[in-house]
């Protein structure tokens, strides 16, 4: 598996990302709000799916149905996915301390 195969990948998760946040902003002028929770639990749905792919690749191969490649690929995406989660928890935990810190 490339580099530029797993940026690829990458690229794409965070496009549909985009595109369900572009879908939610459509509907935010009618509600006059983001639903921001629906937002995340979606993000986070996405990744626990590829985690189950990725599990069923990882059978597959013990099996011998699946290509080592195929796995490979499958755990490098799901990495991938699990990363950019971690990175967006990790900056939704700093932007809310840094709330608290705001004096009244």
């Amino acid at each position: 598996m490339s580099t530029s195969a797993i940026a690829k990948n990458a690229y794409q998760m965070a496009a549909r990302l985009q595109q369900q946040a572009r879908q939610i902003e459509d509907v935010a002028p009618a509600r006059e709000q983001v639903d921001f929770g629906q937002m995340v639990q979606s993000a986070v749905e996405t990744v626990v799916e590829q985690g189950r792919q990725t599990d069923d690749k990882a059978i597959g191969m013990i099996n011998g149905k699946t290509d080592v490649v195929d796995v490979v690929t499958a755990v490098a995406e799901t990495e991938v996915a699990l990363e950019t989660m971690v990175a967006v928890r990790d900056r939704v935990i700093s932007a809310y301390e840094e709330i608290m810190r705001m004096p009244i």
